[in-house]
């Protein structure tokens, strides 16, 4: 089934659960009233109830309700993988499907996820088995600047019915993969030099495309011709949109955040797979952190020093910390297996669950619908058999948009 919000208004009632919000209320048990595409009432109970006391103090008047018991099971919200490649990076079509990489010119920030996006890829269904119902779906890292990314539920006939936010981020990279791409196209960028100088010109000519602008409102002669690539970027220097960075070594780590600082714009760190060896100096400046794939094997030089330390270091450095599958690089489905890897080397449970629901949602600008359980957010609920970062847990009812998707 596929959330429409159109689809249907009877009420559902999640019954008896441990209720885990993901604010900083601690676990309760209670039940959770969802009218429409939304979560209406939260309540707490210490005792089960059978449908009439539940009806009762819910306020629920209509007699057509329908009641999913969830007694001795954990109630959270949704997971977000917030770095994947998810819709545009199909897995059984590797080449039909793969639209990830537009690799024939270093700047496209013109190019949008969005366009890519196939809400049949088999991704999404894995995703939803596996509770995870939101994600961030951006362009690859093959060019210095790869486009824009987008938030989407992980359901949904057109890509029209799964925008949460678009665009949420313009996706910029450093390291080897520019430069190995152009390089051996024996076009600039070949070296990390060469990668920065690029971006950095773009910024530029991004700044003097808006002065332009604001020159044509009173004089239309200087008004220059319409770039959408330039307006792209200047979502970046107005702070609507974040730079996205990928970058994964400590020294591109540290470029990424020269430039944004001598731009004054947003940045979110990608990958930052060495992000421990410096936590210090990330503390210092304070950029939220998307740490993956880290369930991978060490593929190129960059991943030499990966490890599922990472996220639990940063954390501990008071930096906000999401995790990411990098999908399909790590199947999307994995999402709670990377943080219960992550908790078994040393990261908070409680921060490991952060990392892929509230601190997620935080960090892609979407915590006033995702996140938590809280009245008034979106219904994307998960009920699981167990402790969601348990081998033995099993996502066993997914809603999203208050539409059950899991049993199918």
């Amino acid at each position: 089934m596929v959330p429409n919000e159109a689809v249907s208004k009877q009420p559902i009632i999640i019954a008896n659960g441990y209720i885990r919000t993901m604010t900083e209320e601690p676990v309760f048990t209670g039940s959770i009233l969802v009218q429409g595409s939304k979560i209406a009432r939260i309540v707490k109970h210490s005792e089960p109830l059978e449908a009439t006391g539940l009806k009762e103090l819910l306020g629920v008047k209509e007699l057509d309700v329908q009641i999913i018991e969830a007694k001795g099971k954990w109630v959270l919200p949704g997971f977000i993988d917030a770095h994947s490649h998810i819709g545009i990076g199909e897995e059984i079509y590797q080449h039909e499907g793969d639209d990830v990489n537009e690799m024939t010119d270093p700047l496209t920030p013109e190019l949008r996820a969005l366009d890519g996006i196939n809400p049949e890829d088999q991704g999404f269904r894995d995703a939803r088995l596996g509770g995870i119902t939101a994600a961030f779906t951006s362009p690859g890292s093959a060019n210095v600047i790869g486009g824009t990314g987008v938030v989407i539920k992980t359901a949904g006939r057109v890509v029209e019915e799964m925008i949460v936010r678009e665009p949420a981020g313009l996706k910029v990279a450093f390291g080897e993969n520019p430069k190995v791409v152009y390089g051996e196209q024996k076009k600039m960028p070949s070296t990390r030099m060469g990668t920065a100088a690029l971006l950095r010109q773009a910024l530029v000519d991004a700044q003097n495309y808006r002065e332009k602008l604001e020159q044509g409102k009173t004089d239309p002669d200087k008004l220059p011709e319409r770039d959408l690539g330039l307006e792209t970027i200047n979502l970046v220097l107005d702070k609507k949109i974040p730079l996205r960075a990928h970058a994964h070594r400590a020294d591109d780590i540290m470029t990424a955040i020269r430039i944004a600082r001598e731009f004054d714009v947003d940045l979110v760190l990608d990958h930052c797979t060495e992000g421990h060896k410096i936590a210090d100096l990330l503390q210092k400046y304070n950029y939220p952190t998307v740490v993956g794939p880290s369930l991978i094997n060490r593929a190129k030089v960059e991943l030499k020093d990966r490890t599922f330390e990472t996220p639990g270091i940063l954390a501990k450095a008071g930096l906000k910390v999401a995790l990411m599958t990098d999908h399909s690089v790590t199947p999307i489905q994995y999402l709670p297996l990377c943080a219960a890897l992550a908790v078994r080397s040393g990261m908070a449970e409680e921060d490991a669950l952060k990392a892929i629901t509230i601190w997620s949602a935080e960090i892609l600008g979407v915590a006033d619908r995702l996140g938590s359980l809280e009245e008034g957010k979106d219904a994307d609920i998960v009920v699981w058999t167990d402790k969601p970062l348990s081998l033995e847990a099993d996502a066993s009812v997914v809603l999203i948009n208050g539409q059950i998707v899991k049993p199918e």
